[in-house]
């Protein structure tokens, strides 16, 4: 079987499109040029298949994938999916084929080209998930602790266990503002929904002052004479800073009076990636 080199098919971007895409490409024994959301589908140079979700035959598929492959299989799928890898749908469609193909060992498989560019993209959304797990910010707004995070992958699935476990009794909502979608949590509900244009209310005076003491301790516990930027930044990577409290305002203070503290600041750094300190509610 090869690929059809005029056939795109066009999902409507959830998984269970994607499992149908899977499904199409078997019953009608063709591989497509490449699987497009209903975004890049338009306009298209190619002629575009459209694969109607349907229940049964993502479930036929997600049924199949622990059974053919194994359970790790199917986690390892489910979190390629929420990657920022270009083209993934047709990347993870070519590692299903294989996986049907030779079993469980598909997953070490590193020296296939399909196989290492989809474990280096779980690897970097994994990764990225971690950080944010210390990264994130929370302020207090009407009584809920509400964060913003912008990830280049689909965190939120990954960060909704760890949150919802260490603040069991509280009501939090974490924005990620680059895919438009949402995190909210009250005791012992949690649900992710999409979010269209957000604008979130000023914080009252009482946050401010907490924000204050927050940037005040981050500045005094600094060692100037051990100031090493390059080493700040391989901890705490700059494109987190526009939303982490201690660095202001579209993470200004780091550009000026946060810049110029040193690697004590990093000890901090990793205490608020271990989440000794970051994640405190200020």
């Amino acid at each position: 079987m090869h690929c059809q080199p005029d056939l795109i098919y066009c999902y409507d971007g959830s998984f269970d499109g994607l499992l149908c895409c899977v499904f199409e490409s078997y019953e009608q024994k063709e591989i497509p040029l490449d699987i497009l959301s209903p975004a890049a589908c338009q306009p298209l140079l190619f002629s575009g298949k459209t694969i109607v979700t349907d229940a049964r035959k993502a479930n036929r598929v997600l049924a199949s994938i622990p059974a053919k492959m194994g359970n790790p299989a199917l986690n390892f799928v489910r979190r390629a999916f929420l990657t920022s890898l270009a083209r993934k749908e047709i990347t993870i469609l070519l590692f299903l084929r294989l996986g049907y193909r030779y079993g469980p060992p598909v997953i070490n498989m590193l020296t296939n080209e399909v196989v290492h560019t989809l474990v280096k993209a779980v690897k970097h959304l994994e990764r990225e998930s971690h950080l944010l797990k210390g990264f994130l910010r929370f302020s207090i707004i009407n009584d809920v602790l509400v964060g913003e995070i912008e990830p280049k992958n689909f965190v939120l699935p990954l960060l909704a266990g760890h949150f919802c476990e260490r603040y069991p009794e509280e009501r939090f909502f974490i924005h990620d503002k680059t895919h438009g979608m949402g995190l909210v949590y009250q005791p012992y509900q949690s649900a992710v929904i999409p979010v269209g244009s957000l604008e979130l209310p000023e914080v009252d005076e009482e946050e401010r002052t907490f924000r204050k003491l927050w940037q005040l301790f981050y500045d005094t516990i600094a060692i100037q004479a051990r100031y090493n930027p390059q080493c700040r930044m391989s901890q705490m990577p700059k494109r987190y800073w526009t939303c982490m409290t201690e660095f202001g305002p579209e993470g200004e203070r780091a550009n000026h009076r946060g810049s110029g503290k040193g690697q004590g600041q990093d000890d901090v750094n990793r205490k608020v990636l271990e989440g000794r300190k970051g994640d405190a509610i200020k």
